[in-house]
């Protein structure tokens, strides 16, 4: 994403931190409705998701410091590390903690498994969605005013991310299929993952340092506008695309047990002294 930033906005650095910030953000939110609507594997997700959440509560500042001043010179105002570590400890390892906790008392500490899991869970579970609605819903109320006046550099921070997610759903869709031979679910999965961002965490990051007011939540606030259409339009590709990838697998899985074969009958046709022996088939 910095690279497309930097390609796309290198007249607008406050507008390309913005998009950096969406960009180094990994979806641990949305890519679970994604997942689910295009059939993918639902256990292989919510690992990716967990994995995603502990790598960003540690990482996300200072990649976000390397990426916007670091590598970018200092262009544009200055991101303060220590400010960006306490807004991910903030928005996301409070409600993190809070999610750990709850399950250990509820479920361990009650001795109650059965009541958390078909009671505590079902009732719980689609507050996550309602508030990921309310806070988009939120989000465009504040900088809707913003978006509309600056359309131009609205449309040009969309070229970006529109970039982004073609590119990277795209990739990691192909190299599941010709470099790991993924089955379609995990390849649905991984590719969701890859393209999807943590919009509500940059959002918050860009708000709590440069203000809500500014270019750079302007920008964040870019980001679920066209991710959102666009990630909802890839479920479709997905799901239209299942039956050729299913039946292209099958034929580079043939080819590739067909080699193995091959190898394996070279193998046990020579000899001792390594001549080659031709063995023929009884009669």
């Amino acid at each position: 994403m910095t690279g497309l930033a930097w390609a796309t906005l290198p007249d607008l650095p406050h507008e390309r931190t913005g998009i950096i910030l969406v960009g180094a953000a990994r979806c641990i939110a949305m890519v679970l409705i994604w997942n689910q609507l295009a059939c993918g594997d639902s256990e292989w997700c919510a690992i990716l998701v967990a994995v995603n959440a502990f790598v960003q509560l540690f990482l996300y500042g200072p990649v976000i410091y390397f990426l916007s001043v670091t590598i970018s010179g200092g262009d544009g105002e200055m991101v303060s590390m220590w400010l960006t570590i306490r807004s991910v400890l903030i928005f996301l390892g409070i409600p993190l903690a809070g999610g750990m906790l709850t399950r250990f008392v509820l479920r361990f500490a009650f001795n109650n498994p059965s009541w958390y899991d078909n009671k505590f869970l079902p009732f719980i579970g689609p507050q996550a969605l309602i508030g990921l609605l309310y806070t988009i819903i939120v989000m465009f109320i504040l900088q809707g005013n913003e978006i509309v006046t600056h359309i131009p550099n609205a449309l040009r921070t969309a070229v970006p991310l529109l970039l982004y997610f073609a590119i990277m759903f795209s990739s990691t869709f192909v190299a599941s299929l010709y470099l790991t031979k993924s089955p379609f679910p995990i390849a649905v999965t991984q590719s969701f993952t890859a393209a999807g961002n943590n919009f509500e965490l940059a959002i918050a990051v860009a708000v709590a340092t440069y203000g809500i007011d500014s270019k750079e939540a302007f920008s964040a606030v870019i980001g679920p506008l066209i991710e959102v259409p666009v990630l909802l339009g890839l479920v479709y590709v997905a799901r239209a695309v299942e039956g050729v990838y299913n039946r292209r697998l099958a034929v580079i899985l043939r080819e590739k047990e067909r080699e193995d074969g091959g190898e394996s009958g070279n193998d046990m046709g020579r000899g001792v002294g390594g001549e080659v022996v031709e063995f023929r088939p009884s009669e």
